[in-house]
């Protein structure tokens, strides 16, 4: 149910009673059912009808819509691991979180920088990606929680070919097809032969090479000012960039409103929406639905694959 004081209860009520989603999955929302009667009541929702109670020390009542609280952040990890623990298991078959506060997760000792590399840990994998997937773009991040400044030496050829190799096949297996996948360059004009920096040159063609040996079919490093084209997208089913922003600038412009975050390489299936708690409208009734409803479909399409 993602922080309890945010828009996370909210959207799982609202999915868990919509007859399109149902028609195509069995929907179990894990959570606090104390807290997530609070929140149908208040949105004027219906309660989920499937639900996996957890177990915490917080009272329902204690938390405050909108208020950042270790309360919070226990019951959001709790909800989490309940449900990693069913995927994992087998009881379930897909896990679409629902929105995170950093900052509540970590005042209750969460020691991660977010979901991904949370559920990497989890499930035991060294090597997973980051993924934002909408109807006309698909991105996959060479890197993802740094600072700018540190892009450049944190770039590698060795996690360019992972992150290459993962999102080609996570395409390959979605699309049912061979991929055509886009490599974003980090430098202005792709750096010009070393011009404006090296790292076309001496890390990411050498990856690339890689991966074409591979069979991967990918192209040379793209100029990052016009590699979101409208052209271009329709050339490449998928864009592997070097850094956060720069993936995620032209997909949230693109699918704000219905993008969905997309972990590649875990051992289960994992989505969830592409925005935060959202704590300024928590409770209200007024959330925008369409990014879960896109999670939850693209879950339900990847368990069918």
């Amino acid at each position: 149910m993602g922080d309890p004081a945010g828009v996370g209860p909210e959207l799982c009520c609202h999915m868990a009673a919509d007859p399109v989603l149902n028609a195509h999955s069995q929907i179990t929302v894990y959570g606090d059912p104390a807290l997530l009667q609070r929140v149908a009541e208040h949105c004027q929702i219906p309660l989920p009808s499937r639900i996996h109670a957890i177990t915490t020390p917080i009272a329902a009542h204690t938390i405050t819509p909108g208020v950042v609280s270790s309360a919070a952040g226990t019951m959001a990890i709790a909800s989490l691991d309940a449900a990693i623990d069913a995927c994992l298991g087998g009881q379930e078959d897909a896990l679409v979180t629902a929105p995170i506060h950093k900052g509540a997760v970590h005042a209750a000792g969460f020691r991660h920088p977010g979901h991904t590399e949370y559920l990497a840990q989890r499930c035991g994998k060294a090597k997973v990606a980051m993924a934002l997937t909408g109807p006309s773009l698909t991105v996959a991040l060479a890197t993802v929680h740094r600072s700018l400044a540190s892009v450049a030496q944190a770039l590698t050829a060795q996690e360019l070919i992972s992150v290459g190799n993962l999102l080609h096949q996570a395409l390959r297996m979605r699309l049912r097809r061979p991929p055509r996948l886009a490599c974003v360059a980090l430098n202005p004009h792709a750096g010009e032969n070393g011009l404006f920096g090296d790292e076309e040159v001496r890390i990411i063609r050498p990856a690339l090479a890689h991966l074409r040996a591979a069979g991967i079919d990918i192209s040379d490093p793209l100029s990052p000012d016009s590699a979101f084209t409208p052209k271009l997208r329709k050339l490449y089913d998928g864009h592997l960039c070097c850094y956060h922003d720069q993936g995620l600038i032209p997909f949230k412009m693109l699918h704000f409103h219905d993008g969905v975050n997309w972990t590649l390489g875990l051992p289960i299936i994992r989505t969830s929406p592409d925005h935060g708690t959202a704590f300024d409208i928590a409770w209200r009734g007024t959330v925008d639905q369409r990014s879960m409803r896109a999670a939850v479909s693209l879950a339900t399409q990847l368990t069918s694959d």
